[in-house]
């Protein structure tokens, strides 16, 4: 149908504009260029083909492998065991079938087998610990639940610092004083976990906070933030401890594949596959 809307109008627009254009061949040539481009955003929308409907007894990741929010939601499918097949979306060239799905066009994003699709990685992360009661990640208790989300939205305020200060050093620009800020953020940290008498942030256990948390800790060496863990030995041995669990063995990557996605992203090509 668009094939023959837009048919139509081209043969249209020939009809009445042919002796201008013939005596404006420039004009002619860059309205040839605009009409190609109109066609070719009708008829082939941008990106790969959609995949087809999630399988009964799976649920879907649509995802970037070094995404850190889409992480988060990969070590909850891995720590709970949950069956699921990943979708790598192309964040540069989004394809409009996943923009159809997630208007947002942000990862981590899931699909049930029902076409239900739930995004934002908290959200995602809940979700699956809500409908797979199997070891519960969440505490059962409002109070003790509530404590978590709070003290994700204190983490939110910290991640900018591991966009900001490689970017800043990049640029030329002084960041001792960013990372100043990041090492009192990252003792405030250690220092809660000391008083909290415990090996991970929510009890003697991972928990959903962890999870939620780790994703940048794995980076820190990658953007060259190690150095701001000096003077946090409670949070030292937690990151010792993360390493150690099966979840994020499988969801990590090593520092080096980090840094040379890292180099393309910074260079504005990034390659979204290095290591496949």
């Amino acid at each position: 149908m668009k094939a023959v809307i837009l048919d139509s109008f081209f043969s249209e627009w020939l009809m009445k504009s042919k002796n201008n254009l013939m005596n404006d061949p420039q004009k002619s040539l860059h309205l040839s260029i605009f009409f190609i481009l109109v066609f070719k955003l009708f008829l082939f929308p941008s990106g790969s083909a959609a995949p087809g409907p999630v399988p009964k007894g799976h649920i879907r990741l649509y995802s970037m492998r070094f995404c850190p929010f889409a992480q988060r939601t990969r070590l909850v499918l891995n720590a709970k065991g949950i069956t699921y097949d990943t979708v790598n979306i192309h964040l540069k060239d989004k394809p409009d079938w996943f923009l159809e799905k997630n208007p947002l066009g942000l990862v981590p994003t899931l699909e049930t087998p029902a076409g239900e699709v739930i995004y934002e990685s908290p959200i995602t992360c809940e979700y699956l610990d809500e409908v797979y009661p199997e070891k519960k990640l969440l505490p059962s208790s409002p109070f003790a639940k509530a404590q978590q989300k709070m003290m994700l939205e204190h983490f939110s305020k910290v991640t900018p610092y591991f966009y900001k200060i490689p970017m800043g050093r990049r640029n030329g620009e002084d960041v001792s004083g960013l990372e100043a800020e990041l090492k009192e953020k990252l003792a405030k940290l250690s220092k809660d976990l000391a008083n909290k008498k415990t090996k991970f942030f929510g009890g003697d256990s991972i928990t959903m906070i962890d999870y939620m948390m780790w994703p940048w800790f794995e980076r820190l060496v990658t953007f060259e933030l190690q150095h701001c863990l000096d003077g946090t030995p409670e949070l030292k041995k937690w990151t010792e401890r993360m390493r150690e669990d099966p979840a994020v063995k499988a969801t990590m990557y090593s520092t080096d594949t980090y840094k040379a996605f890292y180099k393309t992203y910074v260079d504005g090509k990034p390659d979204y596959d290095y290591g496949l």
